[in-house]
C-alpha cells in the first residue's frame, strides 16, 4: 500500500472539500490514487457534503425532547440553508432523533460521535453527511442544551416550541415532593413559564438576585455617563441612576415580568399562587431559550446574478 502523506490528504481535501479523515480513508481504499479517491468519496456521498460545508446554514429547526417522567429535557438547534429543507420530513425526523440522542451527550462533538439512533452501524456525523447528499444542502448541529434534575431532587423539566420551530425554550422547576412534581397545576406552571420565556426575548435570568454584579456595574456606568444627567448634582444623579438600574435589571429577570395570560400579575405572583395551592415551596430553577439562526450572519445574494455567474463559469 502506498504511503498516505499529509500532502496527499490535503490535495484531496482541496479537490473535494471532504473532511480530513474521509480523505485519508478514501486514499487508503484506493491505494493513494487521487482520481479514484475522488470517485470513492462521490460514491459515498461525502464529496458532495464536503463542498456544501462552507455554505451558510441559517435556517432549520429548534426542537425539543422531554424524557418520560420529565426529569431530563433537551433543546437543540439544527441548521440548514433554506426553509424548504427545514420543512422536509427527512430533516424533521433527523432533528427529532438528534434531540433525543443529545440527552446523553455533553457537547456537539460527542453527539456527532455517537452511533446514530436509527442506524447503529454508523455515527451521527456519517448519517448527517448522507442526509446532506440526499437533500442537497449543508446541515449543521449548531448547539443544544440538556437539563437533568439532580439526584435526590424533585421537579420537572418542560419545554415550549413556538412559530414552527423558530423559537424554543427549556425550563426546569423544582419542588419539595414527588406528589407536587406530578400535580397538574405544577406541570401547567412549567409549560406557562416556558411560554413566558419565549414571549420575553430580553429576559436572561430567573430573578434579579441572579444577575452578576458586573452587569449592574456596567449599567451604572452607562447611565452615569448619559448627557441628560451631566448638569445634575451628584446626590441627585445617584438617585436617578439607581432607579434606572433597578428598572433595567427587572427587565432582565423572568419573575418580574407581567404574566402573559394576566397582565395584572407578575410571573412571581403566579408562582406564589401555585405554591399556595400545593402547600409547599416551589421555584423556577433555570431556563434556556434558542432563537433560530440568532448570531449567524446570513449571506444575501441576488438570484439573477447567481444564475448568471453559474452560466459564466461553465
Amino acid at each position: 500500500m502506498a504511503e498516505i502523506s499529509a500532502k496527499l490528504v490535503q490535495e484531496l481535501r482541496q479537490k473535494t472539500g471532504a473532511g480530513m479523515m474521509d480523505c485519508k480513508n478514501a486514499l487508503k481504499e484506493t491505494d493513494g490514487n487521487i482520481e479514484e479517491a475522488v470517485d470513492w468519496l462521490r460514491k459515498k456521498g461525502i464529496s458532495t457534503a464536503g463542498k456544501k460545508s462552507d455554505r451558510v446554514a441559517a435556517e432549520g429547526l429548534v426542537d425539543t425532547y422531554i424524557q418520560p417522567g420529565g426529569r431530563v429535557g433537551v433543546l437543540i438547534e439544527v441548521n440548514c440553508q433554506t426553509d424548504f429543507v427545514a420543512r422536509n420530513e427527512a430533516f424533521k425526523a433527523l432533528v427529532k432523533n438528534l434531540a433525543k440522542q443529545a440527552a446523553n451527550a455533553n457537547s456537539v462533538e460527542s453527539l456527532l460521535a455517537q452511533p446514530y439512533i436509527d442506524n447503529q452501524s454508523g455515527t451521527v456525523e456519517e448519517f448527517i453527511k448522507q442526509t446532506i447528499a440526499t437533500l442537497g444542502e449543508n446541515i449543521q448541529v449548531r448547539r443544544f442544551n440538556n437539563f437533568a434534575l439532580a439526584e435526590g431532587t424533585q421537579g420537572i423539566v418542560d419545554s415550549y416550541i413556538h412559530t414552527g420551530g423558530r423559537v424554543g425554550v427549556l425550563v426546569e422547576l423544582g419542588s419539595q415532593t414527588e406528589s407536587a412534581a406530578t400535580n397538574q397545576e405544577f406541570q401547567t406552571l412549567a409549560r406557562n413559564t416556558a411560554m413566558q420565556v419565549a414571549a420575553c426575548p430580553n429576559v436572561e435570568y430567573v430573578s434579579v438576585d441572579q444577575i452578576p454584579s458586573e452587569i449592574a456595574q456596567k449599567e451604572k456606568n452607562i447611565e452615569m455617563g448619559k448627557d441628560d444627567l451631566a448638569n445634575k448634582p451628584d446626590n441627585i444623579k445617584e438617585k436617578i441612576v439607581q432607579g434606572r438600574i433597578e428598572k433595567r435589571l427587572k427587565e432582565l429577570a423572568l419573575l418580574d415580568q407581567p404574566y402573559i395570560r394576566d397582565q395584572s400579575i407578575s410571573v412571581e405572583d403566579l408562582v406564589k399562587q401555585v405554591k399556595a395551592q400545593l402547600g409547599e415551596e416551589i421555584q423556577v430553577t433555570r431556563f434556556v431559550r434558542f432563537i433560530l439562526g440568532e448570531g449567524i450572519e446570513k449571506q444575501e445574494s441576488n438570484f439573477a446574478d447567481e444564475v448568471a455567474a453559474q452560466i459564466g463559469s461553465k
